[in-house]
């Protein structure tokens, strides 16, 4: 996208083509207004177009261009934060209700990829958070407690289980996520796309909004080569929201996270690496996630931002980590690098804003935009369809509060990132 490889790097390289789409020309109406063709906007948009809402997606870029393209690919339950301190933070009520929501949104994904035949390397075998010493193993029992006095089918596995499950002797045990998964994440982007598109539900792209302005009841959307003229506007726009809703950008900070790929592996080393095709990440602060695709090709992934100095140093932790994980990999060459950007909240919660009368939308997914991503925007669906009211909501309602520091915070990540990472390949007993 853009002429740039390492924008979506090995994801557009393997992507089935997205949906056939133009960039809005002249008048148009439509009940809802959908900004961003991510996962939020096209589930919303795949939802409301079903229950015969007149729908109008508008894309400043293309299809899955922010975040939903550029990800890791796991489909994960849950969010960052333990499951005991959602409650602690939203209230009991609104708290398990985000917790049961999101608890069983890779089901929701995974039900929607089969429903719709959406061709995008689906893998519901589960997820290893991995832990690094003692601690680390600690922080997992501690979560698996939590989710199991929810019900959940989460598993701590011992250091030999580990092992076994992740072809690698580094963790001191890791905690399986039965209700997880990985996917090719663009490829589920262009496949909700194509769905929402034959439910009925107009997608432009190369349409970025440029002004909002009231038109008597109803909300008038302009771009470069038209308007759209709706009752309601969803805003679904994350970490790369631009004008006209500013706040929304303000309230979070960029974390930047880069993925480098490996050639697809020989088939002894698909059969020893990750042989339940899980996708695994670690429990450090500047942690290392991995993953297969379905040619066998190793995922590496950590922070980090794949420019300036910072692209070097990187990659010299990639081929460290690579084969301080698994030497059975030998120098197997990399062949795809690509980065992005995570909008980060203050307390690692999402949000829900009512941005202005019937303009609304959800944000701050702190990495976690799949399952997330996909069953907010069946709640906003169900919010604008009238099925259900603000009070039903899994978030309160909020205003966007801008986060305190954030040049300093986003230059934090960034430049602490490289320092990790230049430390952990020059100096490789650091690493887990």
């Amino acid at each position: 996208m853009n002429n740039d490889p390492r924008s979506h790097g090995l994801w557009e390289r393997t992507a089935p083509p997205a949906p056939d789409t133009q960039a809005l020309r002249g008048d148009a109406t439509a009940d809802v207004a959908i900004v961003g063709a991510g996962y939020t906007g096209l589930s919303a948009a795949l939802h409301l177009a079903q229950a015969g809402a007149r729908v109008t997606v508008l894309e400043g870029e293309a299809v899955g261009f922010g975040g939903s393209g550029r990800n890791v690919g796991l489909v994960n339950a849950g969010l960052w934060v333990k499951p005991d301190l959602v409650p602690a933070a939203l209230g009991p009520e609104r708290g398990e209700r985000l917790l049961a929501l999101l608890g069983a949104a890779p089901r929701r994904v995974f039900d929607l990829i089969a429903e719709h035949r959406i061709p995008c390397e689906a893998q519901n075998t589960g997820t290893l958070h991995c832990a690094v010493g003692a601690k680390g193993l600690a922080d997992l029992e501690d979560r698996a407690r939590q989710w199991q006095a929810r019900g959940a089918p989460v598993r701590l596995l011992d250091a030999a289980e580990a092992a076994q499950a992740t072809g690698t002797r580094a963790y001191a045990g890791a905690l399986l996520d039965e209700r997880a998964g990985t996917i090719q994440p663009l490829a589920y982007a262009r496949g909700l796309g194509a769905a929402a598109l034959a439910a009925g539900a107009a997608l432009h792209t190369g349409s970025p909004v440029l002004g909002v302005t009231e038109a008597g009841s109803r909300w008038c959307l302009t771009t470069p080569g038209g308007t759209l003229t709706a009752e309601w506007i969803v805003v679904a726009t994350n970490a790369y929201t631009r004008a006209p809703w500013p706040e929304i950008r303000a309230e979070i900070a960029h974390l930047p996270y880069f993925n480098i790929a490996t050639a697809p592996l020989s088939g002894n080393l698909r059969g020893s690496i990750l042989p339940g095709r899980q996708g695994a990440w670690d429990t450090k602060p500047v942690l290392t996630s991995f993953r297969l695709d379905a040619a066998g090709r190793l995922v590496l992934g950590s922070v980090g931002a794949l420019r300036g100095p910072g692209a070097a140093v990187h990659r010299a932790w990639a081929r460290r980590t690579l084969r301080r994980l698994f030497p059975q990999a030998g120098d197997v060459p990399f062949e795809a690098e690509w980065y992005g950007r995570i909008g980060m909240t203050a307390d690692a919660l999402p949000r829900f804003h009512r941005l202005a009368r019937q303009v609304v939308g959800f944000s701050g997914y702190n990495g976690r935009g799949i399952a997330p991503g996909t069953a907010f925007g069946r709640v906003l669906a169900d919010l604008v369809a009238g099925r259900i009211t603000e009070a039903d909501l899994p978030l309160p309602v909020s205003a966007p509060v801008p986060i305190g520091f954030r040049a300093a915070r986003e230059l934090a990540y960034e430049v602490g990132a490289q320092a990790v990472h230049w430390a952990e390949a020059r100096f490789p007993g650091r690493g887990p």
